[in-house]
């Protein structure tokens, strides 16, 4: 990991990272800016660029008109010829519109230009549920974009993280698309240094050591992650639990690393269960750590419906109750 020497930091929540990231990556690269729907005067509808228009000025931080295909088709071209956009999306269901922009033209740039053009462009989004939103709001498709060569996908668990993985984001020479677990934005504070530093794309953190079973999650499923995995030590289960942080590329020698050491697994995430990312990661373990296995691997997601509104948000979402009992399964099996 690199980072300053510097040793001050701040408590900041991860939204507050997500700004101090994009403010530390404009102030050391003139070429990035930041647009997006109300980023500019308003700050973003959760804050997350507030002040950044004081700063910077409106050729850099751009409130562009309701449109998302506009918005990304624009960053496309900017990316294309220099510039390191960071377009904004309010809310990941809203991302659709802009499918055909990443999809077709942002993941494919190098390629189809053959090495002439990168596309150095971050997508940000939050996503996920339990902040009981209306309809569009609290999708979790991480998988759709995981399926396309040509992107990145990064969603961060904690503030450290997120003012980190977004630097190494923006500074990637590809295009990223950078989520950003919206329940958890003003849950908690860390200590996140104020100068620059950068976490490496496709690396995972080992959250918490164990030796029973290897628990694989990201983004607003790690805490309660960690809170099952906790409860469980005291009925004598000791549960590894690893961020993976970046999806694509996926850190599958972390994955691989981590299941021969338990021979068990679980894979928690909030988006539905079938083509989910738990298929994939555990596709990984039966293809490189077969013979370690002990058990059938189980998947704590949410289910395949539209995601539901208020009355049954919670109990979509995985928690800590249900995280535990599937974990559990894994162990007794």
């Amino acid at each position: 990991m690199s980072q300053t020497t510097d040793t001050s930091t701040q408590d900041l929540t991860l939204v507050q990272a997500v700004r101090d990231g994009l403010y530390g990556e404009m102030e050391r690269d003139e070429d990035v800016l930041v647009m997006g729907e109300d980023v500019g005067r308003n700050g973003g509808v959760f804050r997350a660029t507030q002040g950044l228009y004081e700063e910077f000025g409106e050729d850099r931080v751009i409130d562009t008109p309701l449109a998302e295909s506009g918005i990304v088709g624009t960053a496309v071209g900017m990316a294309a010829y220099g510039l390191r956009p960071v377009p904004e999306i309010q809310f990941m269901g809203f991302i659709y519109p802009a499918f055909d922009q990443i999809i077709s033209h942002a993941a494919r740039l190098r390629t189809r230009s053959r090495g002439r053009f990168t596309c150095p462009l971050v997508v940000r989004a939050p996503y996920g549920g339990g902040i009981r939103a209306p309809e569009h709001h609290s999708e979790s498709k991480e998988a759709f974009f995981v399926h396309e060569a040509g992107l990145k996908v990064v969603i961060p668990s904690t503030p450290y993280d997120t003012k980190g993985l977004l630097a190494s984001a923006i500074r990637d020479p590809d295009p990223v698309i950078f989520l950003e677990p919206k329940l958890i934005y003003r849950a908690f504070r860390e200590p996140v240094p104020d100068e620059s530093y950068t976490v490496p794309l496709g690396e995972a953190a080992v959250r918490r050591e164990g030796s029973d079973v290897s628990v694989f999650t990201w983004g607003a499923m790690t805490r309660p992650t960690l809170e099952a995995a906790e409860q469980l030590a005291e009925e004598g289960i000791d549960a590894e639990v690893v961020d993976l942080r970046t999806l694509s590329p996926l850190d599958e020698d972390a994955i691989v690393e981590s299941f021969k050491k338990t021979g068990r697994a679980a894979v928690v995430h909030e988006a539905p269960k079938t083509g989910g990312l738990a298929g994939e990661i555990i596709a990984t373990i039966q293809e490189d750590a077969l013979l370690y296995q002990e058990a059938p691997i189980t998947r704590i997601t949410g289910f395949d419906t539209p995601y539901p509104l208020y009355a049954l948000e919670d109990y979509y979402l995985p928690e800590a109750a249900r995280i535990k009992d599937g974990i559990r399964e894994a162990v007794e099996f």
